[in-house]
């Protein structure tokens, strides 16, 4: 397996794993949010229990929501073939511009392999757009700055 092919596992597995994180904490959270709601007992002040089960409810949801928006990411991000060699800026390839190191995935922000920093984000992103099917040596334009792209894989 070569470098960049092993790099590239990398950085996907450690997507994966900041994402079933965080939908852990969600799935911890939804649940502790059940148990409280279904524990709380009425007391003498039936509004302050109506108000508290509301509440616990909007949060349930909350929660679920973003959960259900976790789990698209993940499926997402399991369909990127991370052997596949990019020509030019797609989803699943990895670039590097005199500004940094991009894993056009899904938008998490900074993720440290290998000693360096890469900035996994997604096509729909400002930056995202102003790269897409660009190949090396394009230049773009973001934010007032032409940006050069050195190296895709």
């Amino acid at each position: 397996m070569n470098n960049v092919s092993s790099l590239k596992q990398e950085l996907h597995r450690r997507i994966v794993e900041i994402l079933d994180e965080k939908i852990e904490m969600l799935q911890e959270a939804i649940f502790s949010a059940k148990e409280s709601r279904d524990s709380d007992s009425k007391s003498s002040a039936g509004d302050k229990y109506e108000t508290g089960r509301a509440m616990m409810h909007i949060e349930i949801a909350k929660n679920e929501n973003q959960l259900k928006n976790i789990l698209r990411l993940k499926n997402e991000v399991l369909k990127i073939n991370t052997q596949k060699e990019f020509q030019q800026v797609e989803f699943g390839a990895v670039v590097h511009t005199q500004q940094g190191q991009y894993f056009i995935a899904v938008a998490l922000g900074k993720i440290e392999v290998r000693d360096s920093s890469f900035y996994s984000i997604s096509l729909a992103s400002p930056l995202g757009k102003a790269m897409q099917d660009l190949t090396v040596g394009e230049r773009f334009i973001f934010q007032d700055k032409s940006v050069e792209i050195k190296e895709i894989y």
